[in-house]
């Protein structure tokens, strides 16, 4: 079982960007010192309402130098937004900083607005998250290389500096669409995946596709599988779910969604995605429907008294297939 905390870095009502950054630098430095296993940080731009981390190494880097044992992910890194030279560099200086402790989340978003912000055609984002994926490698584990692609080309250049884990730091890829999860079987990568509404058993044909492309793939084993999952402990259930309830319900129509996006990115081309079914449209009343923190309890995924978790993390109703690999306390 692996125990973090997901982290975006939110505005503080009434305080300044510098405020949100102390906040939350300060809850790094209590997982450090209490024992979690990794803090995950996300990526998200022009969205100040929400967030601002929208540079993860940068961040990364200073969660390195500040502390001693906790790993720091990066949930993701989404690398068509990005020149694959720059962001190997970076990948292997917070490795070296920290001494090996960064896990390398890598996927493509299916944020569209972004994508337009910084210039680059969504419809590209595949090829191009694959060119520079390849590109990364090669940097990592090679001392000098050449590459001739659609978007990039090098010749004999060489990265330094070299990250600290060999061949390279830890890789995990974001499953967020049905066909995505054969292809990151097929590449070996564990995969993990965003659960915050709906029981597990949504997951069974996608975890079940990955495993089947990782093993005829020939990969050894059946591959790995992190969920992101919401978690709460309080002295009883019903203070869990009365602590938690205002800033759940404040999150969701800011993260423009809850869940897995089995379907369109949610915005193409300038114009806004129909609602996917069962999903709830940005800013809608999230009372309805399965979206309040009961909802979510019964769903399997919220767990209450800290009675009954006595600290640990509860796997409970996953269906075949679907390990709990990580919990993320709200």
């Amino acid at each position: 079982m692996e125990f973090g905390t997901f982290m975006e870095f939110p505005p503080l009502t009434g305080s300044g960007e510098a405020a949100a950054f102390d906040q939350a630098l300060g809850e790094v430095a209590a997982a450090d010192e209490w024992g979690l296993d990794a803090v995950w940080l996300a990526e998200l731009h022009g969205a100040p309402e929400r967030s601002v981390l929208s540079a993860p190494m940068m961040v990364a880097s200073a969660i390195a130098a500040a502390t001693a044992r906790v790993r720091i992910g990066i949930a993701v890194q989404v690398l068509p937004l990005s020149h694959p030279l720059r962001l190997a560099e970076e990948a292997a200086t917070v490795d070296q900083v920290s001494r090996g402790r960064l896990i390398y989340g890598i996927g493509r978003s299916g944020v569209v607005r972004t994508y337009e912000e910084y210039g680059i055609s969504y419809d590209e984002s595949r090829k191009r998250f694959a060119e520079a994926l390849e590109i990364m490698r090669l940097a990592w584990t090679q001392p000098k290389f050449s590459y001739q692609g659609k978007y990039h080309s090098f010749d004999n250049v060489a990265l330094s500096p070299k990250p600290y884990q060999k061949p390279h730091p830890e890789l995990r890829m974001a499953g967020a669409t049905p066909e995505t999860f054969p292809a990151i079987g097929r590449l070996g990568f564990p995969v993990f995946v965003a659960v915050r509404q709906g029981p597990f058993k949504q997951l069974v044909p996608y975890i079940e596709a990955y495993r089947s492309a990782y093993q005829e793939a020939g990969h050894p084993g059946t591959g790995q599988v992190y969920l992101r999952v919401p978690a709460y402990l309080a002295d009883t259930e019903a203070r869990a779910r009365a602590e938690l309830e205002a800033s759940l319900m404040g999150v969701f129509p800011l993260s423009g969604g809850t869940g897995p996006r089995f379907g369109t990115p949610r915005r193409r081309r300038g114009r806004a995605a129909a609602p996917q079914a069962g999903r709830t449209p940005r800013g809608a009343d999230l009372r309805r429907g399965a979206g309040d923190a009961g909802d979510l309890r019964h769903s399997g995924q919220l767990r209450g008294a800290a009675s009954r978790g006595r600290g640990r993390a509860r796997a409970r109703r996953h269906p075949r297939g679907v390990e709990l690999r990580r919990a993320d306390p709200a």
